[in-house]
């Protein structure tokens, strides 16, 4: 097992990566929490694959446990879903000295957090994330939040997890589409960092030889979160660099109402088209956008998007939690392994679309 630590002033906890870990991984939580009961939130699909396996570890180790499974998919990041959670909390009574899991990928991480962090003014959670994109970005560093109609992420807070435990063996089961999403947050990373990260990307045949190096891959992409974390936790500076595609992403999920791109399709957008107009502004490296393209390209994942309105993908932008009345924080990279952040004034932010 292969254990990080995100060490903030008012809360520390461990990422434990190790492969075929969902078996035993009660005796691990049992380590930690001493309360013997315990709510399970997950997903449809996940229930189906891996749903016994977790509530039977639990059960052997003498925890009093209730599942809760909700429909997957961002639909399900409302507010419907997290009044429908509070009721299932209430119904087995949990208390402040219990604990509730969030087992599944991004959409449950964050609900299940954002849950947890409001209900009784805040539950202990541990997240045990499903997907590659949940197991390198979301359920770390604490951001946790619900969907409005207007926009993604718009409801939200900061809850840290007690623990987070991942097991790469969950990504065998995985669609091919659902692993691309996470993949698309893999390069996010290998942009952004100097690390031999993109490099690796770049010589890997195809998805499953990335797949065979998958354990070095997670630690890489986490150990570059909780760095950035670790010196920004509030996401006031720094860490924002770690929104790099997301702006223009969340607008194009939110615009093609989460029905046509997935979260990682859309951050892959944004990545390839805030680079390539940071490029023909002269703000990037000439050949950098060549490069991330043809990475993206290369795990299948898409670099435009048609049929879109540019005036109320703006608007949708305008939105995003980065943004004030001066101007909007967007990332762009200086070339590989370089980020920078740049303040762009309203009335410029079209340039970057």
């Amino acid at each position: 097992m292969q254990t990080l630590s995100i060490n903030l002033p008012q809360k520390q906890y461990s990422i434990m990566i190790k492969k075929d870990l969902l078996p035993t991984i009660a005796k691990h939580i049992s380590m930690n929490h001493s309360n013997k009961k315990i709510a399970v939130v997950t997903d449809e699909h996940v229930d189906a694959l891996y749903g016994n396996i977790l509530m039977d570890s639990l059960s052997q180790q003498g925890f009093l446990v209730t599942k809760i499974v909700v429909p997957p998919g961002e639909k399900s990041k409302s507010m419907t879903m997290l009044e429908y959670l509070y009721g299932q909390f209430l119904d087995f009574k949990i208390s402040r000295s219990d604990l509730i899991i969030a087992f599944g990928g991004g959409v449950v991480g964050d609900l299940v957090g954002f849950a947890a962090s409001t209900f009784l003014r805040g539950v202990p959670y541990i997240q045990i994330p499903t997907t590659l994109l949940a197991q390198i970005d979301s359920s770390i560093g604490g951001k946790v939040a619900v969907n409005l109609p207007n926009g993604k992420n718009l409801i939200g807070t900061f809850y840290h997890p007690d623990a987070v435990y991942i097991d790469p063996k969950l990504l065998e089961t995985l669609p091919i589409r659902v692993l691309r999403d996470g993949i698309a947050e893999v390069i996010k990373y290998s942009g952004i960092s100097e690390t031999s990260l993109f490099e690796d990307l770049s010589r890997y045949r195809d998805e499953q030889e990335l797949l065979e190096n998958i354990h070095s891959v997670i630690a890489t992409c986490c150990e570059i979160k909780q760095s950035f974390v670790e010196k920004d936790e509030k996401d006031t500076g720094l860490r924002m660099t770690l929104n790099f595609g997301h702006t223009i992403g969340h607008a194009i999920e939110n615009y093609f109402n989460y029905e046509t791109y997935t979260h990682g399709e859309a951050v892959a957008i944004g990545m390839a088209r805030i680079t390539t107009r940071s490029e023909a502004l002269g703000i990037t490296k000439p050949g950098t956008s060549e490069a991330l393209i043809g990475l993206i390209e290369k795990y299948g994942l898409p670099t435009t998007a048609t049929d879109y309105n540019q005036k109320a993908l703006l608007e949708s932008m305008t939105l995003d939690k980065k943004n004030s009345t001066s101007g909007l924080h967007l990332i762009l990279l200086a070339h590989i392994g370089k980020s920078l952040i740049q303040k762009v004034k309203p009335d410029e932010i079209h340039l970057y679309l």
